[in-house]
Parts: structure tokens; sequence; C-alpha cells
């Protein structure tokens, strides 16, 4: 009797696919099997009722992996922002080393669908996705992208084109991030706008990639984080020399590259690099200069010293590159150069901490940095570097609204950059912040010269530069401002979006609309450019544009207030202030 061959009918469907997976996942298990099973058994039931709520089937559980399928890619990536949440939330009573945290990834397109599953490229590539993303992030494809920019109100960073194992094209891709805020101020590539080789400038320009931290612990990795940024801030001191940001510098940690091709991405001629290797009270530095133009090391050197010579070790790899460079040093420039040492190095070992969470923009992260600074300060009273750091996490605690007494916080960041500046006025941050809080207060003429002060000390501090730029065009100086907002944006080729906001504002106060939409449309988080977009429109007798901007806005801000707005807009001109609520009056808010 012959029997009849089983076939499995195949379809195509249109889908957002999302597969996550537990980091470290065999490593808890080796620590404590019956624990670390239970807890995700019962972690996975919640995932599976939050699924079917963002109108998703999970359609397998592989071991510590969950694949699930969407119809849209909206709700595809608000379950990967509520997947981390119900995991933070169940880790908030486990001990750290037990924790369960996942990584997303987010792919949309055309897949196989049968009885047994889902298959087929796409899903392949959300699984790769979710290989390389960060623990507790999203991490999404181009297509993605695409279909949720301007409908969801989360931070987007562009990663670059991503190449995936078994995916034959790279895959550009982007990190999602639910805190908004912090994704506006992150250093980011950008997907058409970028130069592939700017134009080296005039003077003698360096990089200094980030050191590589050679401790057998990577957590140990703050400490060559800190000595790279400082090294930076030494050399950004000197006038005559083109130093790349902090920010761009930073890009390439991850990226394995050539120093030659990191020069010319970033558009200049020097390359410094080294490595780290701390144990006790000993650390090995060994560091390079490399010429771009012709591949060779004109420079290298190691320092094998005692931890509490890393004061004398920072001037003399900054007095070696400058040499090496054939840039003049000025006694004026000398002075600025000579930071005031904190008398107790634990406390400079707090700070270099704090800086590996501030720079990460998200309310846990402000609130992490600013204790290690609060304990650096604690240690040593008089650290003026400290002091700064804790106004910056006061402004940035206003400027989000993370701060339940918004007028406390901007009192308080005055007070301390105030102590700031009293303690050492040859340092650039304290001014910088002292301008900030000057500005918000709308004391203008104090804000313009607080940041003159902070850039005389450090003339290639790019976000010093573009928010000297804000204070400039609230005050009216629009078109210093637009200048100094392109200077800055040289200096740091991986902005964040609020360059481009910034830069916008100062343009729709020149009332050259087109310019302001060109602008925003280069931003990597629309969302946040929408206002400012409808109201160029609605000037521009564009209406259906405006109101189209208008309605997303309301999408995306539901308590957006006009009235409040214009109350907290610092600018000096009541005409400024006037003209934007006009346009957004004729967009429909």
């Amino acid at each position: 009797m012959s029997g009849k061959s089983k076939t499995t009918k195949v379809r195509r469907q249109l889908g957002a696919v999302l597969f996550a997976d537990v980091v470290g996942y065999a490593r808890l298990m080796g620590n404590d099997e019956i624990d670390t099973y239970s807890a995700l058994k019962s972690l996975l039931e919640q995932l599976e009722a939050a699924c079917q709520a963002h109108d998703g089937r999970v359609v397998a559980v592989r071991g510590d992996g969950v694949l699930a399928l969407f119809e849209t890619a909206t709700n595809a990536v608000k379950f990967g922002v509520e997947l981390h949440r119900i995991a933070d939330q169940n880790n908030s009573s486990r001990p750290e080393d037990q924790q369960l945290r996942f990584r997303a990834g987010v792919h949309m397109g055309e897949i196989l669908v049968d009885d047994r599953g889902i298959h087929g490229d796409n899903v392949n590539i959300a699984a790769r996705l979710q290989e390389i993303a960060e623990p507790g992030r999203v991490f999404v494809s181009s297509s993605v992208y695409e279909q949720i920019r301007n409908r969801l109100r989360f931070g987007f960073e562009f990663i670059g084109p991503q190449r995936l194992k078994n995916i034959a094209e790279p895959v550009p891709a982007y990190c999602v991030r639910s805190e908004i805020e912090g994704a506006a101020m992150a250093a980011t590539l950008r997907p058409a706008t970028q130069p592939v080789h700017p134009q080296k400038p005039d003077v003698p320009s360096v990089a200094v990639l980030p050191f590589t931290s050679l401790g057998g612990d990577q957590s140990d990795s703050w400490f060559a984080d800190g000595l790279t940024e400082d090294i930076i801030l030494n050399l950004s001191k000197f006038k005559n020399l083109f130093v790349i940001a902090r920010n761009s510098a930073f890009f390439f940690k991850a990226r394995s590259m050539p120093p030659q091709e990191a020069a010319r991405e970033l558009g200049v001629r020097y390359v410094a690099r080294g490595s780290v290797r701390r144990a006790a009270a000993r650390v090995r530095i060994a560091i390079e200069l490399i010429d771009a133009d012709s591949g060779r090391t004109i420079w290298g050197e190691r320092y094998d010293r005692d931890i509490d010579d890393i004061f004398a070790i920072q001037d003399e790899v900054t007095d070696a590159i400058v040499a090496a460079t054939a840039v003049l040093i000025e006694a004026q420039e000398r002075k600025r150069m000579a930071q005031a040492a904190p008398s107790d190095l634990a406390a400079y070992g707090y700070v270099l901490r704090g800086q590996q969470y501030i720079f990460r923009y998200t309310r846990r992260d402000n609130k992490e940095a600013q204790s290690l600074y609060e304990r650096a300060l604690a240690r040593d009273q008089d650290y003026a570097r400290a002091s700064a750091a804790i106004s910056r996490t006061m402004n940035i605690d206003w400027r989000y609204s993370w701060a339940k007494d918004a007028d406390h916080a901007l009192d308080t960041a005055l007070a301390f950059a105030q102590r700031a500046v009293e303690l050492d006025p040859t340092d650039a941050r304290g001014f910088g912040e002292l301008g900030f809080v000057h500005l918000y207060r709308k004391e203008h003429d104090a804000a313009i010269g607080a940041y003159r002060r902070a850039l005389a000390l450090n003339p290639n501090d790019a976000d010093l530069l573009s928010d000297y730029a804000d204070a400039l065009a609230h005050s009216g100086d629009n078109e210093t401002a637009i200048s100094n907002l392109k200077q800055a944006m040289r200096l740091n080729p991986y902005f964040p979006d609020q360059y481009l906001w910034h830069l916008g504002g100062a343009y729709y106060n020149l009332k050259e609309y087109d310019a302001v939409i060109d602008t925003l449309t280069r931003m990597n988080n629309p969302t946040e450019g929408q206002r400012m977009l409808a109201a160029s429109y609605a000037q521009l007798g564009k209406m259906e544009l405006a109101r189209e901007m208008a309605a997303r806005h309301h999408d995306a801000h539901p308590n957006f207030s006009l009235d409040r707005w214009a109350k907290v807009q610092p600018d000096r001109l009541k005409e400024d202030t006037q003209h934007f609520v006009e346009g957004l009056k004729k967009a429909g808010f």
C-alpha cells in the first residue's frame, strides 16, 4: 500500500520579526541552574502576555531566546522596549550577578511561514542584530527605523552598516533608546550626509583614539577611557592645534580600523593611540603618534610608573604630541594646561568612573555619575573638576525635566559651577556650566561672558561651542551662532542631534525657513524637530505639511504646552519668541 508524501504548505508574508536572547545565559546556568531556569520560566510567561498585548505572538522559545512576530514594526519595537522594562523590574529583587538581561534585534521584511514556524533571511537578520546589540537595548534595521521614526518618541542612534554573520550585504542599523533626551545628546553617525573624507584644517590636526585596557577585567576600562579623555582635554586647550572631540574619537572604540583610515574619516593628519595596564599601585602606558600622510610612527613611548605619577605622565604625553606636531606653545597655553590636581588620588578615580556614566545621557546613568562625583568631592572638597561635574549633572537633570524640583536643580547647578571657577579659574568646564545656568535664568550677558571665558581656556571643545552658539542665537546674534556651530560640527564629526536643533533655531530666527527644514531633516530623532519644522512649513505657507507635522508632534508630545514653552524660552528679544509662537499657531498648535 503506497502512502502519499506529506507536503508542508509554505506561504510568504510581510512581518516584523523580533529576536531576544539572555546575556551570559550559560554562565548564569553554571552558577545556579535551578534558580536561573525558574526565574527565566517566570519571566518568559510575562513576556508572552506582553507580546500578545502588543498584537504579536511568540513563535518559538529556544532555550534562552524568544522569537516573536508582529504585523507592524511599531508594535515590535514597543514590545522590545517593554521586554527590557519587564526584565529590569524582575531584576530589582535579584543579586547583580544573577540578573537576567536581554539583547534584542528587530527586522522587517518578507518571511516564509509554515506550520513549524517562520523562516528565511529576514528572520536571520533579526537574530544577528540581537547578537551585536548592547545588553538592555533593542537594535533595529533601517527598514524598521523608516517605519517608526516619525511615529514613536524613542531615541534612535545610527550605528552604521553592520556586517552580520552569514548575511551577504551589510545591514544599516540603529540602537533604540527608551529615553529620547539622551539620544539627542549622544554622538552619532548620519546615514546620508556624513562627509566621507573631511578636508584637513590648515593647522596641525590630531585625533586621540581610545586607549586599549590590557587588564584582565574589562570593567577596569574606565581608567583607560579616562586617561584618553584627559589627554584629549589637555591637547584641546592649544589654539594652534585642531583636536577631534572626545565623542567622535570614542566612536572608534568598538571599530577595528587602521589609524590611517581613522584619520581619513576624521579629516586629521595625526593619530595617537595607546594601551594601559594597571596592576595594584603601578601603571604601564604605551603610546604612539602616527603621521597618517606617511603611515610612519613619528613618536612612541612607554611609561612604567607608580600610579601617583599619572598627572605627570599626562603632561609628558601632551608635551610630546604638541612637540611632534610642531605646535607653538605660548605661555598662556602652558598655564591653561596646568590643571589643579586633586589632593587625593581616589577622588580622581571617582571622577573618571563618573565620566563613564555621564556620556550615556540617561536618567539612571546621570544619577550614578552624580553619586560618583559627590564621592570625589567628599574625598577632596577643593577639587574643582568634581564641583563642575556635579553642576553638569544638575544642568542635565534640569534640561530634561528629570529633577523633581527644577528651580532647585538650576540653583544647585549655579552654586557648584561658581565654586568650580573659584577653585580653578583655568578650567573651562566650570565656566561652561555657568554659561548654561545663566542662559536659562535669562541672564544673557553673564551667559555669553562665561562661555567666552570657557572657550578662551579650551578653544577646541565642540560641545562648548555648540552651547555657546545656542546662547548667541537666544541673544540675537544668529550669524555668529551659525559660524560656531559649523566649527563644532567639524571638531565633532559624529555630532549629536542637539547641534542640528541649535543650528535650526538660528536659521529660524533669521527667517531662513528652507535652511531650517534642510537642517532638521538630518536629525536621527525626527520627533524632536517636529515643532520647529511645523512652524517653518507654516511660515512658508505649506499648510498641509505644517499641520501634518503638528499632528505628529501632538502624538509624540501629548502634554506639550505652548504657554509653558514660551515662558521657558530664554530669548533676549521678545520678538524672537513671538516669531516662533506665531509659526506654531499658524501650524495649529
